[in-house]
């Protein structure tokens, strides 16, 4: 067999498996249990890490309501806590802020759940054009962070930063220079985050634009892998890194989350996530990298990551934030 013809092997033997994977889930829910292949369609969805895939039917079954299959990524065991990502899954529907949950398995990572109609995929251009988006957002946050039901797990941003370290230095990948630098300065971040606390709630912690899906009045949040008690200023400056929020988008989205004129050690929090975000997700970059996960170029995802962190945390309006925050207690 030649090279060509062994990755198309290769590709077909794993497409077959994937489908098998989704018919096998789609068979857990009780009244699919004689689902067959000809039941359905599984079209492939976005998603860096995991296979995603929107399930429409046909057939005699074409009035079922169409739902979403996720299978874990490869890797993703080593830093997701699937059973915890599952119980948060729930409480965020019961929220009014995510999708069902039909389905999990913690031990695989497949969890297939209901499909909210009727909505569009956010994206960082799509929040700077569609009208109101970012200020539902905000209001989608609001909901999510006032649920009467905590989360499990608590999101410890410098012991996250630990861990991945940790996970990095068993793979053969070296660190972007300085950064080692950069976490010692987030050290006085630290200290003024702990001696002035707000009220933990429950937490989004990876906010990717797409991770937020649009239906023109209502806001809906997916994807729970990171999620926990946090605070929540965390989910407001991740978003607007995310985003790309200028200014003015941030101003309107921490106004749709605290409903009158945020303070300025509220907008202060949020600009210092921001620089906090990027150094977290510039480890999970390169855990990505090290992973060869073909999802994107981790590597230059990480640097951009931390090159846009350095030159935040190195301006003076950080230091202002700084102080803003170690004052407000």
């Amino acid at each position: 067999m030649d090279r060509d013809n062994e990755k198309d092997h290769e590709k077909s033997t794993d497409d077959m498996r994937v489908h098998a994977e989704v018919l096998s889930a789609l068979r857990k829910l009780t009244h699919l249990k004689s689902l067959t292949d000809d039941d359905y369609t599984a079209t492939r969805q976005g998603g860096l890490t995991n296979l995603v895939f929107k399930i429409e039917f046909k057939g005699s079954r074409r009035s079922e309501p169409s739902l979403i299959v996720r299978l874990a990524g490869s890797g993703t065991e080593d830093y997701i806590d699937r059973t915890v990502e599952d119980y948060n899954a729930r409480v965020a529907a019961r929220a009014g802020v995510s999708a069902d949950v039909y389905y999990t398995n913690p031990e695989s990572g497949v969890m297939v759940s209901r499909c909210i109609p009727d909505i569009v995929t956010m994206s960082p251009e799509l929040f700077s054009t569609r009208r109101g988006s970012v200020a539902r957002a905000g209001e989608a946050l609001r909901k999510l962070h006032s649920a009467k039901e905590p989360f499990e797990f608590r999101f410890e941003l410098f012991s996250m930063i630990e861990e991945y370290l940790g996970i990095l230095s068993t793979k053969d990948i070296e660190l972007p220079d300085g950064y080692h630098d950069i976490v010692q300065r987030a050290q006085p971040v630290k200290q003024a985050l702990a001696d002035n606390p707000v009220t933990l709630a429950p937490c989004h912690c990876d906010p990717l634009c797409e991770n937020f899906l649009d239906d023109g009045s209502i806001m809906w949040i997916v994807d729970w892998e990171y999620s926990g008690m946090n605070d929540p200023y965390w989910d407001l400056g991740d978003l607007a890194v995310e985003g790309n929020f200028n200014a003015s988008q941030t101003l309107e989205l921490v106004r749709a989350y605290c409903g009158d004129k945020p303070k300025q050690s509220e907008m202060a929090r949020v600009t210092i996530y921001k620089a906090m975000c990027d150094l977290l997700w510039t480890l999970w970059g390169l855990i990505q990298h090290a992973d060869k996960n073909p999802a994107d170029d981790f590597w230059s995802y990480s640097i951009g990551r931390f090159e846009r962190c350095k030159a935040l945390m190195l301006s003076a309006e950080f230091d202002e934030c700084l102080e803003a925050v170690a004052h407000s207690g």
